[in-house]
């Protein structure tokens, strides 16, 4: 790989950068991982600061120079502009503005709920365990419901992209697998858990499943 054609993804094992990592796959762009995140000690965590002050994981550092954070954007960004059309997103107007709309959605709705259950703390001015847990609950079941509205909003088949699974699927299937969602969904939601799991066995999708998760429920 020529370094001035590569792109740079700053992410770990089990982390939303794997969303990224799937649409470099199947985009077939050359790319590399530096593993990096705020709570592993010994990753790269001052060269994440460095591309983004934040430290938040994905960051997408571009061939060339500039920087890509937030996962919807990268997505969007690499589906738009980067990948060849119908490849990340859907070819028709119609399909990449319901698109854009979901990978916002989970961004908005979904994604954000899960730093308020990993840190609660940052949310509120209480300190006993009793209150963080009530946040953890709270927010838990409205991700949840989130989800509900997800499935009944945009789910499609065989894949939320259309015959082949695209962005949003990458983040979907990824952001799905925190907070009890995937066994919610299992229960409330069948189809939709059934096309999360599609996702997770389409290559080469799954084999980015693989170097991130055991593919489960």
């Amino acid at each position: 790989m020529d370094p001035k054609d590569t792109y740079t993804l700053y992410g770990t094992k089990g982390s939303g950068s794997a969303a990224v990592e799937m649409a470099l796959e199947v985009a077939g762009l050359p790319y590399r991982i530096v593993r990096a995140s705020s709570w592993e000690a010994d990753s790269a965590t001052q060269e994440l600061a460095q591309v983004n002050p934040l430290k938040q994981i994905p960051t997408l550092a571009l061939p060339g120079g500039g920087v890509m954070t937030e996962s919807a954007a990268i997505l969007l960004y690499l589906g738009l502009d980067v990948a060849p059309r119908g490849k990340l997103l859907p070819a028709d107007a119609a399909g990449r503005a319901q698109a854009t709309r979901a990978l916002v959605f989970i961004a908005a709705n979904c994604y954000s709920a899960i730093s308020i259950i990993d840190y609660p703390q940052r949310w509120t001015t209480a300190t006993d365990e009793a209150s963080l847990d009530a946040i953890r609950k709270g927010t838990r079941a409205q991700l949840h419901r989130h989800w509900e509205i997800f499935a009944d909003t945009f789910a499609r088949e065989p894949f939320l992209n259309g015959d082949a699974p695209g962005a949003l699927d990458f983040l979907a299937a990824v952001v799905s697998r925190w907070a009890g969602s995937r066994a919610h969904l299992r229960e409330h939601r069948p189809a939709f858990y059934g096309t999360l799991m599609r996702i997770e066995s389409h290559p080469p999708v799954a084999a980015v499943f693989d170097r991130h998760w055991e593919r489960k429920a």
